[in-house]
């Protein structure tokens, strides 16, 4: 990609790719702008079987000749699947290559790793665990956890909020980026004084959900969220990594209910309140960070593994509202609410010498040229 796009100065464009480069070698799979506010078009929920609606690129005003150059693009990225939503109808699906294991073709019921995109399904479990008062984000996750689940003093401990695990201002030392064990987690700075992109209290939110609701992670999240949405996935531990693995389409139900404001059909899966504060900027540091979601249209983002400031959005080829679950590998679920859209990405590495959030961008200039009439 000409990295032209992004209207950054060369000499910050090279640090702003070895900054990525160097985090997701060693990521494992481990924007009021961007509140959601769908148009007035109903929103379409999928059965949880039989077919799903398709919608007609004709009756849109779409150009399917652009189709073509998008899907040589996503093929030549070692895409898997992809998927473009209009009001919640399929309006572009396609798959390529392997399953993950044997030499079956890749198709819609086939399975595919959210690496980091999961999070976003975290902070959603923690805003339903929320409204029904099982806790409270602004409490201490020393609460839920007890004293010492940190290398912290008792004092220091009680100062992180599960808030800050949420927006990934801990102050805690990310140099052991996945470890959780107490002597990994180590002072820093004072809570929501420093971001940093670090997957050990991410994970730890397994816990508190877990001790707040006296439930295994995966029974709340199946009785909360998967089974509503009739999405179709496992979670799979992993060293120190909590993964959840689904087929495409399951990414595409989670985005329609974002895209409906936390709804699926008549019931109120996540209350908007909640949902506003997650897809909203969650501090002053990084602006285009919500609550493990990542916001479009901002005028300056942090990049993970780094301590850099690069004054652009996100990705200037989407849409300003877009909000953004990303994952290691181009694992991706856009939502526009502007545009009633959900754009869903699973595959392997786009490029090997590139970074995913340049192959982000370069997508969205491809989808442009679909979408836009």
């Amino acid at each position: 990609m000409v990295f032209s796009l992004y209207s950054i100065k060369t000499q910050q464009m090279t640090h702003f790719k070895h900054a990525f480069w160097v985090f997701f070698l060693v990521f494992l799979f481990g924007c009021k702008k961007n509140t959601v506010n769908p148009t007035a078009t109903s929103i379409y929920f999928p059965p949880k079987a039989g077919s799903w609606a398709t919608a007609n690129l004709d009756s849109l005003g779409w150009n399917k000749a652009a189709l073509a150059d998008l899907n040589g693009f996503l093929e030549r990225g070692n895409t898997r699947a992809f998927l473009i939503l209009k009001d919640g109808k399929i309006a572009h699906e396609i798959y390529f290559g392997k399953e993950l294991r044997g030499d079956k073709p890749f198709g819609n019921t086939s399975l595919w790793y959210w690496a980091s995109a999961a999070k976003t399904l975290t902070s959603t479990l923690i805003g339903i665990a929320q409204q029904e008062g099982m806790l409270k984000i602004e409490e201490s996750s020393q609460k839920y956890l007890g004293k010492g689940w940190s290398s912290l003093s008792p004092e220091q401990e009680q100062k992180i909020t599960i808030k800050n695990h949420l927006t990934m201002t801990t102050g805690l030392d990310d140099s052991n980026f996945d470890c959780t064990k107490p002597e990994c987690l180590k002072y820093l700075a004072e809570p929501s004084t420093r971001w940093a992109y670090h997957n050990a209290p991410y994970t730890i939110l397994d816990q508190i959900l877990s001790s707040a609701s006296r439930m295994s992670f995966d029974d709340f999240f199946n009785t909360r969220l998967q089974a509503p949405l009739g999405m179709s996935g496992i979670w799979s531990y992993a060293g120190y990594n909590h993964l959840y693995i689904s087929d495409a389409r399951s990414m595409a139900r989670f985005g329609i209910c974002i895209l409906a404001k936390g709804k699926w059909q008549d019931k109120q899966i996540i209350n908007e309140a909640y949902l506003a504060e997650m897809l909203a900027t969650s501090q002053g540091i990084n602006p285009s960070y919500g609550y493990l979601w990542w916001l479009n249209g901002k005028s300056k983002f942090m990049a993970p593994g780094s301590q850099m400031v690069f004054n652009t959005s996100l990705a200037p080829n989407a849409p300003t509202d877009a909000v953004c679950a990303l994952g290691k590998n181009g694992q991706i679920i856009d939502v526009v609410p502007s545009q009633n859209l959900v754009v869903v990405r699973m595959g392997e590495n786009p490029d090997p010498s590139n970074v995913p959030l340049v192959y982000h961008d370069e997508l969205w200039e491809k989808i442009n040229a679909v979408v836009k009439k």
